[in-house]
């Protein structure tokens, strides 16, 4: 089997170990949580369910079955790719994933974006330069202590209610995404931008951007032909990191904004216990979160030949 391949095999086992794992803390998790899962499948307590009401539903979920019997047939539930069926909504839950997959995605890329951009741009424009640096540095500082929740208020206080530059709250178009893409970009753009001016600033001292200055080039050519690519090693390793944050501040972003996505629907789920929903989210930012490492790794070798041969 060729080297590569033999990686890949190693990163699916992985994954699945990753998968696996992630489900049973799921399943652990809610399943501690005080409270009969049968009121809430009957429409809540409120809803005065008789006693038999709820037996026939306990009976029709196996919720009599002991627990180890109510695992084992989750985890062949998710083997087959079944997540199961909403205990509130009614529907599969990957129906109900799905119809806010889409919101969540738009949102999570955009500030992806934003944030990497903002973070190159700033430390291009920094780096070597004392006092540009140390009043974005303090800049940066600030965007990277401040919780996202009171970002969004600020940017909701200052563009949306006194300026009217964009939508206040709840609404759907271009322009109601931009305040949520800079409140999730502003602080993985702070703490990447110093890693990536760190890398340019030792990019910049060492012999060969010397010799290339010594040949005529332009201190713009040597900063992204010569300099950038050695700056972007470190920028790799904390990208896994960064859209970490990306997915878990899309919660507070999207309750923040009053956006419909997945952070809603999480949130609605763990508020009602509805344990198939609050699982299958999970295991699905379990998987996304392993696929964008191994994606990571593969492009962090080909950036850089020296790790692909000593990890291959």
């Amino acid at each position: 089997m060729p080297p590569l391949a033999r990686w890949l095999a190693r990163r699916l086992a992985l994954t699945l170990f990753v998968l696996w794992g992630t489900a049973t803390l799921a399943f652990a998790g809610m399943r501690l949580v005080p409270g009969d899962p049968a009121h809430v499948i009957a429409g809540g307590v409120q809803a005065n369910a008789t006693p038999e009401v709820l037996e026939t539903i306990r009976a029709q979920y196996g919720l009599h079955d002991p627990l180890p019997v109510q695992y084992a047939i989750f985890i062949g539930r998710l083997v087959r790719a079944d997540l199961g069926e909403s205990y509130q909504l009614n529907q599969p839950v990957s129906t109900v994933v799905l119809e806010q997959l889409g919101a969540t995605v738009a949102l999570a890329a955009g500030a992806a974006v934003l944030g990497f951009t903002l973070a190159l741009v700033l430390a291009l424009l920094t780096a070597g330069r004392p006092r540009a640096g140390a009043l974005t540095r303090v800049l940066e500082f600030c965007a990277i202590s401040t919780p996202n929740f009171w970002i969004g208020i600020l940017l909701l206080g200052a563009f949306s209610f006194s300026l009217n530059w964009f939508p206040v709250l709840g609404e759907d178009g271009p322009r109601a995404l931009v305040l949520p893409w800079i409140t999730l970009a502003l602080p993985i753009a702070g703490v990447l931008a110093q890693i990536t001016r760190e890398g340019l600033e030792r990019a910049l001292g060492q012999p060969f951007t010397l010799t290339a200055r010594s040949r005529g080039a332009t201190e713009n050519r040597i900063r992204l032909r010569h300099a950038l690519r050695h700056a972007a090693l470190p920028v790799l390793t904390l990208s896994g990191w960064a859209l970490g944050e990306l997915l878990a501040g899309v919660v507070a972003v999207e309750t923040v904004f009053a956006r419909q996505g997945l952070g809603q629907v999480v949130v609605s789920a763990v508020n009602g216990r509805d344990f198939p929903v609050v699982t299958g989210v999970v295991v699905l930012a379990a998987l996304t979160f392993s696929v964008i490492n191994t994606g990571l790794d593969l492009l962090y070798r080909v950036v850089d030949p020296r790790v692909r041969q000593a990890a291959l």
